[in-house]
């Protein structure tokens, strides 16, 4: 078990096909974020801090994060090279979210707690559906909040600053980018 009072870095949805309405604007938008993704994931990984995957698991009830991994790799274009550059390492944890929220059925619960994790960087896609909802609830279960804005893509523009400016302004979750945070999570 690890000391308490420390941070996570949560990776959320990042194993996507992109196989929906908008999925094509929410892939082009998730090219960026997923190096920025990588870049934090970095600084999480060197400071030996813990690094969460929550990922849908596209109604596939027997499958495995592996699965999810794999099919991305197979897809040619943003599936492929989102999931080629954000794989998770050895020693990172993962769940599988059944809905919206990391929180929602999953073991994120259990886990963050057995990790001793006091505050979330809330990182992945969609800005405006599963990490708005995870932040939400992340807060209210009594985490101290980040989301780096360039850590998050959604279909577009709008959407993703609606959505960090609704944390900022009802949860006051930071939503500054890695660049003005230097170090592993915001001072508080």
């Amino acid at each position: 078990m690890r000391p308490s009072n420390q941070s996570a870095l949560l990776i959320i949805d990042v194993m996507n096909h992109f196989e929906f309405e908008g999925g094509q604007a929410l892939a082009r938008a998730a090219l960026p974020a997923s190096r920025a993704i990588a870049r934090l994931r970095d600084r999480y990984d060197a400071a030996g801090s813990p690094v969460i995957y929550a990922n849908d698991n596209w109604m596939q009830w027997q499958g495995e994060f592996g699965d999810l991994i794999a099919a991305c790799r197979a897809k040619p274009g943003p599936a492929a090279q989102i999931a080629d550059t954000l794989q998770p390492r050895k020693g990172h944890f993962y769940v599988l979210k059944p809905k919206s929220s990391a929180f929602l059925a999953s073991a994120l619960p259990v886990l963050l707690v057995q990790l001793g994790v006091t505050a979330l960087a809330i990182t992945g896609i969609a800005a405006d559906a599963c990490v708005l909802a995870t932040a939400l609830d992340a807060n209210m279960r009594d985490y101290t909040v980040w989301v780096p804005g360039d850590c998050t893509a959604a279909r577009d523009a709008s959407a993703k600053s609606r959505a960090l400016q609704l944390l900022r302004s009802t949860i006051h979750a930071d939503t500054r980018s890695t660049r003005a945070v230097g170090g592993l999570f915001p001072a508080t």
